[in-house]
């Protein structure tokens, strides 16, 4: 396909203009030349060239809602349209983020709504919508959770984090000023509750426990976890990014949990493809509500109003107040459905990862073969030591049949890990029609591995070479 420049022809438009009857000026003499460009550098095409080659181009990107994507850990659900819709109201669009909270009330009303329903979704004391994604929010926890042992008079200078935590747990305890210490899961893909005793000591901080966690599996030994944190003065911090699993069905403050950050787009429906917008609000329980962010939003007689009057606060964490419009997406989402909505979501959604799972697992190795929660982990070690091939062979071949491939090398405890997650939309014909790709590949793994190593085969461009993209990115086009 060519570029657009490659399409241009001179003296070609998109556009046409009138003669303008604004007086001509010198420009010699109106401005200074040096702040003038001689020539823009830009392509000469009709509108209907324009159009065409922008359309072809979005037919190449791949969507929740043009196919099946099975992201595990990411859970890219397919977005409601009313969503959209919603967050399109101009009330919302047009309003400035410095308007006066008087001319803000429905806005802020909205605000203060969902954090209630978040406050009793997840059973938490209080919640703040202000960070901007998930592991802003993880950052805003474990910020809340130093203050709070400032505050006490401790100095903790260690957090506690499993190996099948998300990957930046690490990095926001880390950022804090915390020394990350690991915690090993035991045979079942749980917590090692004796390694856990071991580890926790009156120097930890917290526990940051996913919940389930990146295999797809619940903690049995919640109750035991939580007395032994709490045996030592230390708090428990829950990575919400899994809350699919859970909504309607389990609260993390009646497990124990003292944080909890969540991630708005992806629990709650609003699409975070291609890097953003995002939203990891957070949510606290009693002991911790005076370290929240500012400003926060309070309700008088007079309405609603932002106020910065709580001096134990972290202070402010997010110009304006976090990414409003997928926060009203989520409130949508929230409204629509209602609680027996979000509970039979997060019924179906476990329900078709363990259907998955019990189709799958005769053609790849089922590491902890429990139920699973929202998604299931499978491993390609059987392939390897069968033909050579790798996960990366796999995921590359789904793209041919028309998927896009789920997560992989992930998580790092799982050998030629495959992480999939089907979330509560897929009807049991896509899944159906997806397992049975999956089980075309595993026999073409054992009967023309090569296929699987040369592939994809259906695209533009075929397999790059991976580790040249990475290192040394050519993304831009010069004229010649």
């Amino acid at each position: 396909m060519e570029l657009i420049f490659e399409k241009s022809k001179p003296g070609r438009s998109s556009v046409s203009i009138q003669q303008s009857d604004v007086p001509a000026t010198d420009i010699d003499t109106a401005i200074d030349k040096k702040y003038l460009r001689t020539e823009l550098d830009l392509p000469e095409v009709a509108e209907v060239d324009l159009i065409r080659h922008y359309t072809n181009l979005s037919r190449r990107n791949f969507g929740v809602d043009l196919g099946f994507y099975p992201l595990g850990s990411c859970t890219m659900k397919y977005n409601p349209k009313v969503n959209e819709s919603a967050a399109s109201l101009p009330g919302f669009t047009g309003l400035h983020p410095y308007a006066a909270d008087k001319m803000a009330q429905g806005n802020l009303q909205l605000i203060y709504e969902m954090q209630q329903y978040l406050s009793n979704i997840f059973g938490m004391a209080q919640f703040t919508l202000q960070p901007a994604a998930g592991a802003h929010g993880e950052l805003t926890g474990v910020m809340m959770i130093k203050k709070y042992f400032e505050k006490q008079g401790e100095k903790r200078h260690r957090i506690i984090i499993p190996d099948t935590a998300h990957g930046t747990n690490p990095a926001s305890g880390a950022l804090c000023g915390f020394e990350t210490i690991t915690l090993r899961s035991n045979n079942e893909g749980g917590v090692d509750i004796e390694h856990l005793k071991s580890l926790m000591t009156e120097d930890v901080a917290a526990l940051m426990l996913t919940n389930p966690n990146t295999l797809g599996l619940f903690e049995r030994n919640i109750e035991e976890v939580s007395r032994i944190v709490y045996g030592k003065g230390g708090l428990l911090y829950g990575d919400g990014a899994n809350a699919n699993a859970f909504l309607g069905i389990a609260r993390p403050g009646d497990l124990g949990f003292d944080v909890i950050q969540l991630n708005l787009h992806k629990t709650f429906s609003t699409p975070h493809g291609g890097g953003g917008p995002g939203s990891g609000p957070v949510g606290v329980s009693k002991s911790l509500i005076d370290y929240l962010p500012v400003p926060q939003i309070v309700k008088t007689a007079d309405g609603y109003q932002w106020s910065d009057n709580f001096p134990d606060t972290i202070g402010r964490v997010r110009t304006f107040y976090g990414n409003f419009n997928v926060i009203v997406k989520a409130y949508t989402y929230i409204r629509s459905l209602g609680a027996e909505g979000l509970r039979h979501a997060t019924e179906m959604a476990v329900l078709n990862a363990n259907y998955i799972k019990e189709k799958l697992k005769p053609y790849f190795d089922l590491p902890y073969d429990r139920v699973c929660m929202h998604e299931c982990v499978f491993s390609g070690k059987r392939q390897v030591a069968e033909s050579g091939v790798h996960t990366t062979d796999i995921a590359k071949r789904l793209i041919d049949f028309g998927y896009h491939p789920p997560t992989i090398y992930f998580p790092l405890i799982v050998p030629e890990a495959i992480m999939i997650e089907p979330t509560e939309t897929e009807s049991k014909e896509t899944l159906d029609a997806f397992c049975e790709a999956m089980i075309t590949i595993a026999c073409e793994a054992k009967e023309n591995p090569q296929i699987l190593k040369d592939a994809p085969l259906s695209t533009e461009i075929n397999r790059l070479d991976e580790v040249l993209a990475a290192r040394k990115p050519d993304v831009c086009w010069k004229k010649t």
